[in-house]
């Protein structure tokens, strides 16, 4: 049986985050094995060229010795209870520090500035990304990674002089993430995501919760207890999309129109940001509280409000064609996220929505999309591995119609839309059964929705 050889780091998993664990230890000179439970991981000639005396174990962790680990760094990839590495959580290192950590553990212990974190089940690139151009905007040099963009691991190579790391983090990153310790963070909002890995929502829940630790400073939402902390902080924020209570961040009315409040102070009116929907208006807030309590000043911060027109495959217009508007939420991986899209963009609609939904479900429960469909939809064109659960949760509260595939979804959908209404891909479902990532979805889509905006001007 091969062993790791004692006093050596052992990485499991050669994704992206575990090659940016490499390239770290590497750096350091910290002697290090490498495990992948894949017989041929992908990247696997790109990791020997770059570590060619490092040695590579690959197939079951059970047929790994290692016993003599200094210590263990799981990629967040892999589930922390694969056979042969769940029996060694737990475990204390000679120094009393956990045996088994992720990557964030060795971000933190060589960071030297000020971490902003960020996790939740959806919003949490737009966070993230607004956060960072705030920090820009306000004269401070930032560095944006961590689950979104750059791995955080490679930001201490990339960018030596920041200021301050604004990380987004998953639940898979915080779970191995002993103490964060940020300056600031926020847990957004939690929904259905993550089963398969987590078992349940509490364990879901669990991991998320992870970004307080050591935290000097919380934002929550006001309207979801469960981002809320169990533990004391010194200091802590609430976000709301209804009038705000006390000093929390909300949304009212003033002078005729919707503003951004803290508290009782108006900030922006909601017409003048650059995102459209009630759920970016909460997004916005989040970063606001964030930003005030790293000093940013407001007019700065409502500057990039303005200008910040949201990411690619997340609620992102693509075009309008005869009236329909054509929108890529590939990004909208799983329930929450399509709820969002779906109330944030029905209200603001003169027509229906059109949903394309569909792929991977990860386990989730459906059946919360029904009620805003029901108010808003005009049909839901489904696809993919899940589709039948999601026919199964829609049925009797919208049109429901089966395809194949995304393509065939929106030649159905260019042939139901009305003037007014708009064609949303936000599938609620991951989309590895059709695509390599949520990435080729919307771009798949995009340029679909360009072709027939040619085929129209053609036509015309």
């Amino acid at each position: 049986m091969p062993k790791v050889a004692k006093g050596e780091t052992l990485v499991i998993g050669l994704g992206v985050s575990g090659r940016a664990i490499c390239r770290h230890l590497a750096r350091k000179g910290t002697p290090f094995m490498v495990a992948d439970t894949r017989e041929a991981p992908p990247g696997l000639d790109e990791f020997r060229a770059a570590h060619p005396d490092v040695t590579l174990h690959c197939g079951p962790l059970t047929a790994l010795d290692m016993n003599a680990a200094e210590e263990i760094v799981v990629s967040p990839g892999v589930d922390p209870q694969t056979p042969g590495l769940g029996e060694r959580l737990g475990r204390r290192r000679a120094s009393g520090e956990p045996l088994v950590v992720g990557e964030i553990a060795l971000f933190v212990r060589a960071a030297r500035a000020p971490i902003a974190a960020i996790t939740g089940s959806n919003a949490k690139s737009t966070v993230t990304t607004l956060l960072g151009e705030m920090a820009r905007a306000a004269g401070r040099r930032p560095a944006v990674g961590g689950n979104l963009g750059t791995p955080a691991l490679d930001l201490l190579a990339e960018a030596p002089e920041a200021e301050l790391y604004v990380l987004e983090l998953s639940s898979f990153q915080l779970e191995l993430t002993p103490c964060l310790g940020a300056e600031t963070a926020a847990f957004l909002n939690l929904s259905e995501d993550h089963l398969d890995r987590h078992g349940s929502m509490a364990g879901y829940r669990a991991a998320k919760l992870g970004v307080f630790r050591g935290a000097r400073h919380a934002v929550v939402n006001a309207e979801d207890r469960m981002t809320w902390p169990e533990i004391g902080l010194p200091a802590l924020d609430r976000f709301t999309t209804r009038p705000p209570e006390g000093d929390e961040w909300g949304i009212a009315s003033h002078h005729g129109r919707d503003w951004l409040m803290h508290g009782g102070e108006a900030l922006i009116a909601t017409d003048e940001l650059g995102l459209a929907g009630r759920h970016n208006q909460a997004n916005a807030l989040a970063a606001l509280a964030m930003g005030s309590q790293l000093g940013f000043p407001l007019e700065s911060m409502c500057r990039v409000l303005r200008a910040f027109t949201g990411l690619p495959h997340r609620s992102e217009t693509v075009a309008e064609l005869g009236g329909v508007r054509w929108v890529n939420d590939s990004k909208g991986t799983n329930v929450g996220a399509t709820l969002a899209a779906l109330a944030g963009l029905g209200p603001t609609l003169q027509g229906r929505l059109v949903l394309l939904a569909g792929g991977l479900g990860k386990g989730a429960d459906f059946t919360p999309l029904a009620a805003p469909m029901a108010r808003y939809g005009r049909e839901a064109i489904l696809f993919g591995a899940d589709a039948d659960r999601l026919e199964a949760a829609l049925s009797g509260s919208v049109v429901v119609t089966r395809v194949g595939d995304l393509e065939t979804a929106m030649r159905r959908a260019r042939e139901v839309a009305k003037p007014g209404d708009c064609v949303l891909l936000s599938p609620a479902c991951a989309s590895l059964d059709q695509f390599p990532s949520y990435v080729a979805r919307g771009e798949a889509f995009r340029q679909r929705v360009h072709a027939l905006v040619e085929e129209a001007r053609h036509d015309g």
